[in-house]
């Protein structure tokens, strides 16, 4: 297995493409055609995880942040990231990030926060919109069950939980072929009527060249009649940040408590206490500072994230308990969902987790 295949695996259950714009995902460094001899996960591919790599006989470090970030010009080890990246290279490693396809993935990030917290009635914070469109495509009775099939091998009507959604409806299309032209049926320069079905079926922006061209390899047209419409829905299984409510609602303070044993936490940041009740809770796993008016939109008790700053404290006015938990805290559970995730893509292949620990935050009690 090369490192772009192992790559491909995993971008099959979490979708690279719903990464945010501002991020640098993928294949940060190394060979795609060199072969794997194993994979080693982290949160942060720092020097000492590229060593313990090494040491492990490991070329494929599948990390949640990206190393590289921005403003890479020169890679010459002046620098902690430089140091990294040079080591991977110079030992023929490759490094692969993930970073926010995972925390905008519906069994991401923010899904193991409210597992943990045991929210019920979950659903997507800030879902993503403008990433929707359907097709609609005009085909004739007799193919239409193989252009379906077509359809949804690469990857169109995925809805959710469902899959192979699709809308039919059966018309009478008119064309006549002109000369040049070689038609499935009719005569040249006679027009002729076909008993024809309109089938329509969503899908994701990234996939739309490969639906069209399985379109259009499964037609039996010369010329496919079809349209592509943006949607405006929101996409309401991806997207940042989540939020759900407790079993039972809980006193601020209990729930500090409850927050602080379950994230094993040494403090919380948060906003004053007005003695309200807690019963729907908001997360976003990172630095969800600007996920703090979408909790309020959706009546969230309280809000957990990380990298709070001073005067976003103020913008819960009072209706909701902001709590900062901190970046890596809110994070914690990333590595081990990795792992799980791609033992079950690739369970006759060694994956391990790194002992490395990379959060650079510490405190003095």
């Amino acid at each position: 297995m090369t490192v772009k295949e192992a790559i491909s695996q995993i971008e099959k259950k979490i979708q690279i493409q719903q990464a945010e714009d501002f991020d640098n995902v993928g294949l940060l460094c190394g060979n795609p055609q060199r072969e794997v001899t194993g994979i080693l996960v982290c949160h942060d591919a720092m020097e000492n995880v590229v060593e313990e790599a090494i040491s492990n006989k490991q070329n494929l470090i599948v990390t949640f942040h990206p190393i590289i970030f921005s403003g890479l010009k020169s890679i010459t080890g002046k620098n902690y990231v430089e140091r990294a990246v040079l080591k991977a290279i110079e030992n023929k490693i490759a490094i692969y990030a993930i970073h926010t396809a995972f925390d905008n993935d519906y069994f991401g990030v923010n899904f193991r926060i409210c597992e943990e917290l045991a929210l019920q009635d979950q659903k997507v914070l800030m879902p993503k919109s403008q990433n929707l469109k359907k097709l609609e495509v005009y085909v004739p009775d007799d193919h239409a069950e193989i252009l379906k099939e077509a359809l949804f091998e690469a990857g169109a009507g995925n809805i959710g939980f469902y899959d192979e959604c699709s809308f039919s409806v059966n018309g009478n299309g008119t064309f006549r072929p002109m000369e040049g032209s070689n038609p499935f049926s009719g005569t040249q320069n006679i027009r002729e009527n076909a008993q024809e079905k309109l089938i329509s079926v969503i899908f994701e922006n990234f996939k739309q060249r490969q639906i069209i061209a399985a379109m259009k390899n499964a037609h039996p047209y010369e010329e496919v009649a079809y349209q592509i419409i943006s949607l405006e829905n929101e996409n309401q299984y991806s997207g940042l940040g989540r939020f759900g409510d407790l079993k039972t609602e809980m006193d601020e303070t209990d729930f500090l408590k409850f927050v602080k044993e379950k994230f094993l936490l040494k403090v919380i940041r948060h906003s004053p206490l007005n003695s309200r009740k807690i019963k729907r809770v908001g997360v976003l796993g990172g630095s969800g500072a600007n996920g703090i008016q979408a909790a309020l939109s959706q009546q969230c008790d309280a809000y957990l994230t990380g990298d709070v700053k001073y005067h976003d404290f103020f913008k819960s006015e009072d209706k909701m308990l902001i709590c900062d938990i901190g970046h890596f805290e809110s994070e914690q559970f990333v590595t081990q969902q990795l792992i799980e995730i791609l033992s079950e893509i690739f369970p006759k292949f060694a994956v391990s987790k790194s002992v490395e620990k990379t959060n650079p935050v510490n405190y003095f009690l």
